[in-house]
């Protein structure tokens, strides 16, 4: 397995001295923000891990190789890759066997922490139950890797494109514990609410990691949903947002997208409909679910 996985220099010392690690996706670079910010966003992310006291460690597949952290240099060219494949769990192997490059979803930056001995994965918001899934079956392969993989998550909940509370009835009926930190409302990923009550509540990293460890001392699989909320001072209310995220609904219908192209193009039309107040959001919520998930993988590295 190890022959499988490339380290970068940072993350093999982190490893190397039990340090703390942070685990951090790679579609946000190609799929979910324009060139320059993707890049600007991916080491201001990288920066936030450091700076609350842990290593981070991009993962993508590069020219077949599954990278745990990359260079400066590869982040730029992963930034710079139009045509990067989009891949989770059913794609991260015919990737890699093939020699192409792609970004890793929530399930496959999951799949690789875990294989990589990491237990905290930040993200922006993850996958779930599609709008009108009782008709496309369009659920994120996101939802079940949670109940499979021992990897703590943190977001700022499910993406509020989708079908937010199918998505946490799915995810109580896989047993995943579902965390919102800090209050008692779920978040709206670019809304601190929805007025979704939360399955739990955390307000310390400790406990978070007091959680995970139990979680493994009793044998049970899956890993954990950190809801983390989005700073007041970046929200955007959920009631200014409902319309606007109808409308590219619409828009997506109409056009018949379907499938993995369907979250770019919604977070895109979003993008303009907000006057790029969205992608402002999106940028301060993943810095500040870094910031959480280093806490986190600090805890969980005192505890040895």
């Amino acid at each position: 397995m190890t022959a499988l996985l490339k380290y970068s220099d940072a993350v093999a010392r982190a490893k190397s001295d039990k340090a703390p690690i942070v685990a951090l996706e790679s579609t946000i670079i190609t799929h979910g923000m324009p060139f320059p910010q993707n890049l600007e966003t991916a080491i201001e992310v990288e920066e936030q891990v450091r700076a609350t006291g842990a290593t981070p460690a991009t993962v993508a597949v590069l020219n077949g190789a599954l990278c745990i952290g990359l260079s400066a240099q590869e982040l730029e060219a992963l930034a710079k890759t139009p045509d990067a494949l989009k891949l989770s769990r059913a794609d991260l192997a015919v990737c890699m066997a093939l020699g192409k490059t792609g970004a890793t979803t929530v399930a496959a930056t999951m799949i690789t922490a875990n294989l990589a001995g990491i237990s905290v994965f930040a993200t922006g918001g993850i996958g779930g139950v599609h709008r009108g899934a009782g008709d496309s079956f369009d659920i994120s392969a996101d939802l079940q890797e949670l109940s499979k993989t021992p990897v703590t998550v943190v977001s700022a909940g499910v993406k509020a494109i989708l079908d937010v509370p199918k998505s946490l009835e799915v995810l109580e009926t896989l047993g995943v514990p579902v965390i919102t930190f800090g209050q008692d409302d779920f978040p709206a990923f670019w809304s601190r609410s929805q007025s979704l009550r939360s399955p739990l509540r955390m307000d310390s990293a400790a406990d978070v990691a007091k959680s995970h460890i139990m979680r493994g001392k009793l044998g049970l699989p899956g890993g954990q949903l950190v809801a983390n909320p989005i700073p007041t001072v970046n929200e955007i209310p959920h009631e200014e947002l409902k319309p606007i995220i109808a409308q590219a609904i619409r828009e997506a219908d109409a056009k018949g997208i379907s499938q993995k192209a369907v979250t770019p193009f919604l977070l895109s039309r979003i993008f303009d409909l907000t006057k790029g107040r969205s992608l402002e959001a999106n940028i301060a919520l993943v810095k500040n679910n870094a910031r959480l998930a280093a806490q986190i993988a600090v805890e969980l590295s005192r505890s040895g």
